[in-house]
């Protein structure tokens, strides 16, 4: 049975990079390529896989209006996706429980779940605000893979 530790399995092969999938409002599929990782949501404790976007990026808008995804992680001919409802938390996207400040370490914490490392955490946050990112939070209803 795939689950989200098989999903884990393949982010620590190629730093996290997945293809991404919302849904656009005249509903056809927009996809990405975003770093993610696997992390337990901030509220729930529950696993979920999580990335970060940019406050102006496309996909936020599609998220926003409609808030599901699909992400895909590959290595090699092995693949492992994950689908279901996003919870958003931003300066432009509040998530009850979670204030600028957790938002600020969550934002940190995908980015390593992503497999991503940083020497200078202080210009890291700083771009992130001024970029108006916002932690994206999968929580899968169905994992699924071709193993």
């Amino acid at each position: 049975m795939t689950d989200l530790r098989d999903f884990g399995r393949l982010v620590a092969r190629d730093h996290g990079l997945c293809v991404v999938s919302t849904l656009r409002a005249d509903d056809t599929i927009a996809s990405s390529v975003a770093n993610a990782g696997v992390l337990d949501h901030p509220v729930t404790g529950e696993p979920v896989v999580a990335m970060v976007s940019r406050g102006e990026a496309r996909r936020l808008a599609n998220l926003r209006a409609r808030p599901r995804a699909t992400l895909v992680v590959r290595s090699g001919w092995e693949w492992v996706a994950a689908e279901g409802p996003v919870d958003l938390a931003g300066p432009d996207d509040l998530l009850d429980g979670l204030d600028a400040e957790r938002i600020r370490v969550l934002l940190r914490e995908i980015f390593a779940a992503a497999g991503g490392t940083h020497d200078d955490w202080e210009t890291y946050d700083r771009v992130m605000a001024q970029e108006r990112r916002t932690a994206v939070l999968v929580r899968p209803e169905r994992v699924y893979s071709n193993r």
